[in-house]
């Protein structure tokens, strides 16, 4: 069975809501979640998620916040959990602060798109080892076989491939890249690979999930919490028609 990660933007559409949408994604039968931490430049998002980042921090959604609603439910949460975010914020908090607080959180483990590798071999990977965080690393397309090995040995729990260069969201993004996808399938890669970037139906996960392990989706799924009123019983319908 393929696997299904949801993304949301923490703090939207109401800051209080992180705990409902949460359960929501976990009770409709998604596999894992990523819940992205507002920051004010998220340059690797599309314009939905771009706003999303906006009106959370417009209605004063902050790591801290996350993390005390994230450790108010821990014990309800049986997926991972996945902390998706810029480095700045972070190493405000400070690196090994903000590791141990996730640990304590419930947390299994992080993303940060704009942590260069090296910086991570050198000051991250031991403190996120010492909380036992897993840490993804994405490639696309363009990543060369060498490379996609490397980050792949640097990453724990999932390899994130971008399905297109692009930002997040893009309707142009390619998503039945055959020539990608077979290349990731052929590698001898330690981590299972999850397709992120464009994803917005059930035939879409279908077609990226053929040669994956699982799919990602986030702007779609945002684009009902930032939209719809009725957003709780939407999202279900949503992540059900993915699933079913």
């Amino acid at each position: 069975m393929k696997k299904l990660n949801i993304y949301f933007t923490a703090g939207i559409p109401q800051s209080e809501d992180t705990a409902d949408i949460i359960r929501l994604i976990q009770d409709s039968g998604a596999d894992m979640m990523e819940i992205g931490m507002p920051y004010s430049d998220p340059v690797a998002d599309g314009p939905v998620i771009q706003k999303a980042h906006e009106l959370a921090l417009q209605n004063g959604m902050t790591i801290e916040k996350l993390l005390s609603q994230l450790k108010s439910i821990k014990n309800e949460i049986k997926i991972p959990v996945i902390l998706m975010g810029y480095i700045n914020p972070v190493l405000s908090f400070g690196f090994e602060n903000f590791c141990k607080e996730c640990s304590e959180s419930g947390v299994s483990g992080l993303i940060i798109p704009d942590l260069p590798p090296i910086e991570f071999e050198k000051n991250c990977q031991k403190i996120l080892e010492k909380y036992h965080l897993n840490f993804t690393f994405l490639v696309t397309p363009e990543t060369a076989d060498d490379r996609i090995l490397y980050l792949d040995s640097l990453s724990s729990g999932f390899l994130y491939a971008v399905s297109s260069s692009s930002t997040t969201g893009n309707n142009n993004a390619v998503l039945k890249n055959e020539n990608y996808l077979s290349r990731l399938a052929a590698l001898p890669l330690k981590n299972p690979v999850m397709i992120g970037f464009g994803i917005q139906s059930k035939q879409d996960f279908e077609n990226v999930t053929e040669k994956a392990d699982g799919g990602i989706i986030g702007t779609a799924f945002v684009n009902i919490l930032l939209k719809d009123k009725d957003w709780k019983n939407t999202a279900i319908d949503f992540i059900n028609s993915i699933k079913g």
